[in-house]
């Protein structure tokens, strides 16, 4: 009877324990998300607009029924889960910011959920530590330390693709180890679920077979016992994958790519011949310059680019919408647990710990050969990699034998002064990022084109032509949206333009002209609404609205000639 009543009170003290996390991670990921980001992002009006249209008639904005290779969208030809996922919350709420960004929300919540099942079985047996009549594994803390992660929860807050790729890459790693440990049938699940992630992201396309095929040298010796469930999971996953090879081995899918990768960069060659040529072109020259060399070296640094603690742990990413510039991507109270973590973390090699640091390096293989380092959006696939080292490192201290033989008496002063400065870390990052953050950074956000539209659709019955400027980018994204424009009627009336690069923009559509310089545009007789950025409003213009910025700066203008 005893033992049955300490079970259950073990059974109710984890499940206690898991629903109040998931729940911290509901609040922290869906708290005001409509309106913090402050705006949508292109990318973000896209995949809104676009789940709209698939919505209706199961077509993209570009008329492409059911789309599943990509979107063209912008020309980046994106990977398309994103709009399918999103088609569902855009019919309950409305196409709007909070329905665009409800997926990243939502997967991201179901991250933290998975990530407790997956380090349950990394490391089945790990030590316990008991504090307040709770008892916390690894599992615990790596998901707590998930749901409260800065990182994590800025990308889950946006429409960011790679964000619910990464729930499809931890997912797939939980099944796979599910189906060596449990049943073999999910093993099927696992190869599909990384397919699915080649679906969603770009990255993935790389690192979801990297960490299939690690995962498939790991347990080679369980896979050679169960070798017929093995190959047809491996041919179900090639099935769900055959009808994307013909575009991943296309032009198109090479685009994105080259546009952003160091080795297509024409600034490297130029250096290297710099170089050759300042040593007089001498033969020796030709090889200590060498161009794989200077490549290889350059690849090397971008990949340490970003595991650098002034990354981790102190700033974070440069680009706002990834980082509020003043946190790292992780705490900085994380940082002496992360090295005590790793070093553990080899020296103990429990169970299946090898899988952590193999993750972690492969997930920043393709993030490495951007031109832009460090980059939290394309390295997310390697959480919550990070988040369990620390929580390995946490646990490592607290359960140590010189910790319980030094703290008797004052048991949980360690704890406490950890879960302390943890809270504060916490609270400073939710109040810059609730209070601070959407004012500091809404120009960022291409903050300004909702409330222009909105006075443009109070006023477009009094004028023939409404000309928007391009120059804060890719506005005909956020009329679409934000007009609910029916997408039949799109298709039929709107100009597209594609370059020789791939890049495609709308010049027009019904009375919404698109351009960089509107002042070259002829007028006519026509009564025009200009919507122009600050720096190229004409001096006799008639300035009806001034759009300003959440920290009053001027971004748009509207006006009459």
């Amino acid at each position: 009877m005893e033992y049955l009543f300490k079970t259950m009170k073990k059974f109710l003290s984890w499940k206690l324990l898991l629903s109040v996390i998931v729940l911290l991670a509901v609040f922290l990921r869906f708290y005001q998300l409509g309106g913090n980001p402050p705006s949508l992002t292109w990318d973000e009006a896209a995949w809104g607009y676009n789940a709209y249209s698939l919505g209706i008639d199961g077509r993209d904005e570009f008329n492409r029924f059911l789309p599943y290779d990509y979107l063209e969208s912008f020309g980046d030809f994106k990977p398309p889960m994103y709009a399918y996922l999103d088609i569902i919350p855009v019919k309950m709420f409305g196409l709007n910011e909070f329905a665009t960004r409800f997926p990243s929300a939502f997967f991201g919540v179901l991250t933290v959920l998975i990530t407790y099942f997956l380090v349950k079985r990394i490391f089945p047996s790990s030590k316990q530590f008991s504090i307040f009549n709770f008892q916390f594994s690894i599992a615990e803390i790596s998901a707590f330390l998930l749901a409260i992660s800065p990182w994590h929860i800025l990308l889950s807050r946006a429409a960011f693709e790679a964000n619910i790729a990464t729930f499809f890459i931890v997912t797939g790693v939980w099944l796979f180890l599910k189906g060596i440990q449990d049943k073999k049938i999910f093993l099927v699940l696992s190869f599909v679920t990384f397919v699915l992630s080649m679906y969603t992201f770009n990255t993935t396309r790389i690192v979801a077979p990297l960490i299939g095929l690690a995962l498939t040298i790991g347990f080679r010796r369980e896979i050679l016992k169960n070798k017929k469930i093995f190959i047809f999971s491996c041919l179900v996953g090639f099935l769900v994958l055959l009808p994307i090879v013909g575009f991943l081995l296309s032009p198109q899918s090479q685009l994105r790519f080259k546009e952003v990768n160091i080795f297509w960069d024409p600034k490297g060659v130029a250096v290297i011949n710099q170089e050759i040529k300042n040593d007089n072109n001498q033969p020796w020259s030709k090889i200590i310059h060498n161009r794989r060399l200077y490549f290889a070296v350059l690849y090397a640094k971008h990949y340490l680019d970003n595991l650098s603690p002034n990354f981790l742990f102190i700033k974070g990413d440069g680009n706002p919408k990834f980082s509020v510039q003043n946190i790292g991507q992780m705490y900085l109270i994380s940082l002496p647990f992360f090295v005590i973590g790793l070093l553990f973390l080899l020296k103990k090699k429990e169970k299946n710990w090898w899988i952590i640091p193999v993750w972690l390096l492969i997930g920043i293989i393709p993030a490495a050969t951007a031109r832009e380092t460090p980059h939290a959006l394309r390295i997310e696939a390697t959480l919550p990699t990070f988040q369990i080292i620390v929580a390995y490192g946490i646990l490592a201290v607290l359960s140590s034998k010189y910790y319980e033989l030094s703290m008797k008496k004052i048991k949980y002063l360690l704890p406490s002064l950890i879960i302390l400065f943890y809270t504060v870390n916490v609270v400073y990052f939710l109040h810059t990022y609730f209070s601070h953050y959407a004012i500091s950074f809404s120009g960022e956000w291409q903050y300004g084109y909702k409330e222009s539209i909105n006075y443009v659709k109070e006023n477009m019955s009094k004028f023939d032509e409404v000309r928007v400027t391009t120059e804060l980018g890719r506005p005909y994204a956020y009329y679409l949206f934000y007009l609910n424009i029916d997408p039949k009627d799109f298709r039929q009336n709107a100009v597209v333009e594609r370059d020789a690069f791939g890049f495609v923009g709308v010049k027009k559509f019904d009375k919404f002209i698109f351009a960089k310089d509107l002042n070259k545009e002829p007028k006519g007789n026509k009564k025009i609404l200009y919507i122009n950025d600050k720096y190229n409003v004409p001096e006799n213009a008639k300035v009806l609205r001034i759009f300003k910025l959440l920290n009053g700066d001027p971004i748009l203008y509207a006006y009459t000639m």
